[in-house]
C-alpha cells in the first residue's frame, strides 16, 4: 500500500500540525517529514510510565535540533493498568528471531496506547486550530502492534471527523498523517538522513541500561540495528551488547 500523500490544508494562514514525538527513529523521521512539507510543528511527547524514559531526553533533543513551534511533554500513567512489558513488571523479550515476529502481538504492546496518544493530539489540534496530526507508525518493520496498521489510522481519522466540534461545524477535515506506514526501516533511515535527521539523537531501546545505553537484544534494538546494516549506514547507537 503506497503512503497517502501529505495534504497541507493551509490557505491564508500558517499550516499547523500536531506531531507525536516519542524520541525514536520513526517519530524523528516523521517530524522531519512534517517540517519539510511546510507545517509549523507542535510536538507532543508523553511520559506515560514507560521503562525506557531515556526516550524523553531524546525527544527534547529532536525537537530542538529539527525545530518546532512548541513542545509539550504530557504526563499520564499507563502503569495504573499495566499489561505490557513497557509499563508493568513483565520481562522485555530478548534475542527473539526477527522472522515471524508478526505471528502474534508481543508483550511490549501497550494496551490502547496509540488511541490514547492520538486523542490527546486531537484535543490539542482543536485548540490550536490545526487540521493535521502526524504519527510515525509503521506497518512493515514493526512488532505486530494492532494500532500501527493502515486500517487503524483510517478508522481513527473517520472517528476524529465525527467527534470534534471543529470538524462537525467547520468546512475542513482532520487528517491523520502516517507518512512512514508502508516504508521499510531501510527506507525510513534513508528518508530521514535525506531530511537531515541524525539518528544519534534518537533512542529506541525497550530496556536500556541505567546510563541510557541500548541493550542491543530487544526487538526494537534488533530491528534498528538490522535497518542500519541493510541500509549500509553506520549505526550511531551505543549498545551494551
Amino acid at each position: 500500500m503506497p503512503p497517502r500523500p501529505v495534504r497541507a490544508q493551509c490557505y491564508m494562514s500558517e499550516c499547523k500540525a500536531v506531531c507525536l514525538v516519542s524520541g525514536g527513529m520513526d517519530s524523528a523521521t516523521c517530524l522531519a517529514v512534517a517540517g519539510s512539507e511546510g507545517f509549523s510543528c507542535h510536538a507532543l511527547t508523553f511520559d506515560y510510565g514507560q521503562r525506557h524514559v531515556h526516550e524523553l531526553n531524546a525527544a527534547r533533543t529532536l525537537v530542538e535540533k529539527l525545530g518546532a513551534a512548541e513542545h509539550k511533554i504530557v504526563t499520564i500513567d499507563l502503569r495504573a493498568f499495566g499489561g505490557s512489558a513497557l509499563t508493568d513488571a513483565i520481562d522485555v523479550p530478548k534475542d527473539q528471531p526477527l522472522e515471524g515476529r508478526d505471528s502474534g502481538i508481543p508483550v511490549t504492546y501497550v494496551p490502547a496506547r496509540n488511541t490514547i496518544l492520538l486523542s490527546y493530539a486531537l484535543a490539542w489540534a482543536e485548540v490550536l486550530g490545526a487540521w493535521d496530526i502526524f504519527i510515525g507508525v509503521n506497518a512493515v518493520d514493526y512488532s505486530g502492534y494492532p494500532d500501527c496498521r493502515p486500517a487503524y489510522i483510517d478508522a481513527y481519522e473517520r472517528m476524529a471527523n465525527l467527534a470534534t466540534k471543529a470538524a462537525v461545524e467547520g468546512d475542513r477535515r482532520m487528517t491523520i498523517h502516517a507518512p512512514l506506514i508502508s516504508l521499510t526501516k531501510v527506507d525510513i533511515i534513508r528518508r530521514g538522513l535525506a531530511l537531515g535527521v541524525d539518528y544519534a539523537w534518537t533512542h529506541s531501546c525497550y530496556d536500556p541500561a541505567s546510563d541510557g545505553r541500548a541493550c542491543g537484544r530487544c526487538d526494537a534494538c534488533r530491528i534498528r540495528r538490522a535497518g542500519f546494516e541493510q541500509a549500509s549506514v553506520a549505526d550511531p547507537t551505543d549498545y551494551v551488547s
